[in-house]
């Protein structure tokens, strides 16, 4: 069933509606006809995924629908929106004690989207945070590496990273052949540090709007304004 990725930048006299939406949102949307999967999401630079890294004027929200969800409340506080049109590819895990992600046989031959995220568990979080820099810092020189953002269904403890890629080949070797990030999945059974977590990959179908709001990057690897 496809996904949708709505990212949204609010200006500052509007993050008090844009909690206001966040509470009203997330049961709203999951009533609307079609909708099997509807997350509302706080977003950071995915630097520290620590409560210091939020980020007050940007929020997310992914849904699953057999038809297009409007989310026109959003887009009238919004200084600027991005919508990403997913397939799904492949999924590994849990949300919610959900699998919400049924994966095509699609072969991708342009953009993928990488999605994980992550309930840590409270006695392990300082461990994982601890894991994070390195990991960040190879990310930050990825090849083929073209938006990144953190996000969180809390500020501290439910969070992961949206990133997007020039294509598979990127994805995976990053993912499996960057020494630091192979490092994290090879400590993962050991240590323990999630209670539940997913990982998601999907092909790019479309982005509308502005990329920037994504984290889009410069030619130089910069994150755009």
């Amino acid at each position: 069933m496809p996904v949708s990725l709505h990212v949204w930048r609010v200006p500052r006299r509007r993050i008090g509606a844009a909690f206001l939406r966040m509470a009203r949102d997330p049961r709203r949307v999951r009533g609307l006809p079609g909708v099997t999967f509807a997350k509302f999401l706080g977003t950071g630079t995915g630097v520290s995924f620590g409560p210091l890294d939020a980020d007050f004027s940007r929020y997310a929200a992914l849904v699953v629908s057999a038809s297009p969800v409007a989310l026109s409340p959003w887009d009238r506080i919004a200084s600027s929106s991005a919508v990403v049109s997913l397939t799904p590819l492949h999924s590994v895990g849990t949300w919610s004690g959900r699998r919400p992600f049924a994966a095509s046989r699609d072969k991708p031959d342009g953009m993928v989207l990488a999605l994980t995220r992550a309930r840590l568990r409270p006695s392990r979080a300082l461990t994982f945070w601890r894991a994070v820099p390195p990991v960040v810092a190879a990310l930050d020189r990825a090849p083929g590496l073209l938006a990144r953002f953190g996000i969180g269904e809390a500020p501290i403890g439910w969070q992961g990273t949206v990133t997007v890629w020039r294509g598979a080949t990127d994805l995976t070797a990053f993912a499996y052949r960057q020494p630091e990030h192979r490092a994290v999945i090879d400590r993962t059974p050991t240590d323990n540090w999630y209670a539940e977590d997913l990982f998601a990959r999907f092909a790019v179908r479309d982005i509308t709007g502005d990329r920037s709001v994504l984290g889009w990057m410069d030619e130089e690897g910069r994150a755009q304004a």
